[in-house]
């Protein structure tokens, strides 16, 4: 068995952010390998990011971004469990990044539920209507599952939490927010976002 010593737990506990017993555990897991205890500890919080979904975020902060020609604002509300979350490095630039990633993607809704059935309804048809027309003569299995992948491109388009993050987009803006909520070990809401453009 491999002996972990403290000094390789704070080095993973400083690369992490996580809890110095989960550091030594995961290491114990991956035999003293860090890149593999990294890759323990990720799983492991991604579970638990959706184990604390449901843990109230009442602390939080309002972040803000304006362009540097005035005519383009965000503001968005994050909510986390505690204060000392809030003021937390990594709480605070993920922040300053998601008021970035609103400027550049333009959401329209927060989530897949915020958007009104009527639009939703109206986009499955004029969808439903193309795919009929492109793809005439295919069984209509084949046109409702092209209508279904249209309809998911649509909510990434649309929704913020499904949009692709602008600062890596193998991930989405949700998946970044409960890599965080794993990593800090608190549950992560954003709240509400606006985004004002002069004339707009």
């Amino acid at each position: 068995m491999t002996e972990i010593d403290a000094k390789t737990v704070m080095a993973l506990r400083k690369r992490t952010g996580a809890g110095m017993m989960d550091c030594k555990a995961a290491l114990t897991e991956a035999q003293g390998d860090a890149d593999k205890a990294i890759e323990i500890l990720r799983r492991k919080g991604l579970q638990s990011a959706d184990q604390r979904a449901d843990r109230e975020a009442t602390e939080g902060q309002v972040f803000s971004y304006v362009h540097f020609n005035g005519k383009l604002g965000v503001l968005a509300e994050i909510g986390c469990e505690t204060d000392f979350v809030a003021k937390n490095e990594e709480f605070q630039q993920f922040g300053k990044n998601l008021c970035l990633h609103i400027a550049a993607m333009n959401p329209t809704w927060l989530s897949q539920e915020d958007v009104p059935q009527a639009a939703l309804d109206k986009e499955k048809d004029i969808l439903t209507a193309q795919a009929q027309e492109t793809m005439a003569g295919k069984p209509q299995d084949v046109i409702d599952k092209a209508v279904e992948g249209r309809i998911r491109k649509f909510f990434a388009q649309h929704c913020l939490l499904d949009q692709p993050w602008v600062h890596d987009d193998s991930q989405t803006v949700e998946e970044v927010r409960k890599s965080l909520v794993a990593k800090i070990g608190e549950n992560i809401r954003i709240r509400r976002f606006v985004r004002l453009q002069l004339g707009a």
